[in-house]
Order: structure tokens, then C-alpha cells, then sequence
């Protein structure tokens, strides 16, 4: 699945990233992964845990609204927080299992790119190689070039 999604925003190299054009604005590739991803996250009795563990933080943090419908959007809100942040160490895992498989391989791209820290405002870019550059030709949506922006339709 994660090969698929980087496949339908590869360009004709088989690079992905670093930005991806979403609703008229620039994501990085890893939180457009993430948030492609999240409908898998949102399943099973795990989602309803994570939504009363937020609940009881944000009441005992004094961040809780007391009007209902506030306090779902702001559970709602701190969900979407950590489920970005457990898809993003996901995501990094799966990468790596990729990239060892051969089938992918990773760079990074903007400010700071050899900074001796993690980070640096870095941004990942995914080029698929080996079998992986097939997925291309098979889920090759129409794309700008200029900002990778998406065209459906």
C-alpha cells in the first residue's frame, strides 16, 4: 500500500517529494503519507481507546471544553495530533523495511541537509527503484511538474 500511494505522486524518475500539492497547499510527502494512511488507524476498538485516553487527558490538563460539542472537536483536534505522530514513526519503519528490501531508497531535501542533528528542517524524498518502478506506470496519475500538484478526475 505505502509503494502504491508513493507511486501515484512519483515523478517520471521515481522520486516522491519533499512537498505534495493537497487542497491548494504544500504538505510534506511524510504528513500526506501519514494522513493517507489514517483511515487504517481509525479502525477497531483501538481508535475508541485512543479517543477516551485523549478525553481524560485533556479533562485532568484542564484543556477540555465544557461545551459538547467543543470538547469533541478538541479531542477530535489532539487525535488527529497523535495519530500524525504514531503514523510518522510508522511510516519511518516501514521505509527503512523498503529500503533494505530494495525497493525504495531515501534523501532528504531543503535547508540544513547535513546537519549533524536529525532534523534540520529536512524534508524525505522516496525514489522507488528496482521492481518497485513498475508501480509507476500502473497507478501514474496526472501530475504538474512544477509543484507535484494532484489533478483527479
Amino acid at each position: 500500500m505505502l509503494l502504491n500511494l508513493i507511486a501515484q505522486v512519483a515523478r517520471a524518475d521515481g522520486s516522491a517529494g519533499p512537498w505534495i500539492k493537497r487542497d491548494n497547499e504544500l504538505v510534506s510527502l511524510r504528513d500526506w503519507l501519514c494522513d493517507a494512511l489514517t483511515p487504517m488507524a481509525q479502525r477497531g476498538p483501538r481508535h475508541a481507546a485512543l479517543a477516551e485516553r485523549v478525553l481524560k487527558d485533556l479533562d485532568k490538563n484542564g484543556a477540555l471544553p465544557r461545551e459538547a460539542e467543543a470538547a469533541q472537536q478538541a479531542v477530535a483536534a489532539e487525535m488527529r495530533v497523535r495519530i500524525r505522530t504514531a503514523g510518522k514513526s510508522n511510516l519511518s519503519r516501514a521505509v527503512s523495511e523498503l529500503v533494505k528490501a530494495g525497493l525504495l531508497r531515501r534523501h532528504y531535501q531543503g535547508y540544513r541537509i547535513d546537519h549533524c542533528n536529525r532534523g534540520g528542517q529536512r524534508h524525505a524524498v522516496y525514489t522507488l527503484i528496482g521492481r518497485a518502478r513498475g508501480l509507476t506506470a500502473a497507478t501514474r496519475i496526472q501530475t504538474s511538474e512544477a509543484q507535484q500538484e494532484l489533478h483527479f478526475g
